[in-house]
């Protein structure tokens, strides 16, 4: 039968090509975005791979191991990106956040769509609801740091962390939509709203330049800096 003739069959399932750890995590990734938790599921991966459901096994031990997989990423890459950015070089508070605001814009380093799913599958387990509350205080707590490394008095600079990272989370929660130009028109005011300093113009120069955004893009109404 033309079943059993491997020469009809793809040739990278009967050179017994099984993918890798990362493809598998990649399309799991996929579904759970596009779709929802009840995407990822092996056979329908393994089918959208074209690979047989037993390469799975190779690289995980079943379906609750790819979970905790995707849980993994997201901890590393989306939390990840907030530590690093908090954390990194800046003379001035108005940098500081800046450098914040990159992560917001930058789908390479944090991604909101994942972190919206992963939020939609908290209300499905008390696991991940725990995972969720725990990176929450992280980011809030290195964004707290932040703020008191540039001599905010602790109650002021949690106020305002919270302020910095609920607007965040309300963007993704509400799932905003806004075009590039006015997102990042908007960038100056809530640099002051932040923090109750106004941007530079070089500090905006390094921002615009870091997402290699074109300053004539943004509404001039919009922007307001200090020289």
């Amino acid at each position: 039968m033309a079943l059993n003739n491997p020469s009809t069959q793809d040739p990278e399932k009967t050179t017994g090509w099984r993918g890798s750890r990362e493809v598998w995590l990649a399309a799991a990734k996929q579904a759970f975005i596009e779709t929802g938790l009840d995407a990822v599921k092996i056979q329908p991966l393994a089918s959208q791979l074209n690979l047989s459901r037993t390469s799975f096994y190779w690289f995980f031990k079943d379906r609750k191991a790819l979970l905790d997989a995707l849980l993994e990423e997201w901890e590393a890459k989306n939390t990840g990106a907030f530590v690093a950015a908090c954390e990194a070089y800046a003379e001035t508070i108005a940098e500081a956040i800046l450098n914040l605001i990159v992560v917001f814009h930058d789908e390479d380093m944090f991604e909101p769509q994942l972190d919206f799913a992963v939020r939609g599958w908290a209300h499905q387990s008390n696991e991940v609801m725990s995972r969720i509350n725990t990176a929450d205080e992280r980011r809030l707590d290195v964004i707290r740091t932040m703020f008191r490394r540039f001599g905010y008095p602790p109650d002021e600079a949690d106020v305002r962390a919270r302020t910095v990272y609920l607007t965040q989370i309300g963007y993704i929660s509400m799932q905003v939509r806004e075009d590039r130009a006015t997102r990042v028109a908007r960038v100056p005011g809530y640099v002051k709203t932040f923090s109750g300093v106004t941007p530079t113009g070089s500090e905006l120069a390094r921002f615009h330049a870091r997402l290699m955004i074109d300053p004539t893009e943004t509404s001039a109404e919009h922007t307001e800096v200090e020289e």
